[in-house]
């Protein structure tokens, strides 16, 4: 499973950076003419990653305490609470690369310093 996960994310990662890569004279007109392009791929693909890998951890802490329920039913009700807690906090690295893409996309590093 993961030898396919890792050539679907690869094969994705090429189709998405043919048109950059192949550029002849390798300028920013692809994205645009500013750096803000540039902003706007960044976010998107550290997005979709941190999307993905919460999602993948999800899963895992899901199956795993499935898998200890039926095991051993009695412990379900502390499992629960730990798998809870446990998905809180995956959740919540998701919500922090959220912030980070929104301040790239609309504090914008890459352009101009502001004037105090």
């Amino acid at each position: 499973m993961r030898k396919v996960l890792s050539l679907v994310l690869g094969l994705m990662a090429l189709i998405a950076f043919a048109g950059i890569a192949c550029a002849a004279d390798g300028s920013l007109r692809y994205m645009g003419d500013s750096p803000l392009g540039m902003a706007y791929l960044a976010a998107a693909v550290g997005m979709g990653i941190a999307a993905a890998g919460c999602g993948i951890g999800q899963g895992l802490g899901l199956k795993a305490a499935c898998e200890g329920t039926a095991r051993n039913p009695e412990a379900g009700g502390k499992l629960m609470v730990t798998l809870i807690l446990g998905l809180a906090f995956i959740e919540s690295l998701a919500i922090y690369s959220l912030v980070v893409n929104l301040i790239v996309l609309f504090v914008n590093p890459l352009s101009a310093p502001l004037k105090g």
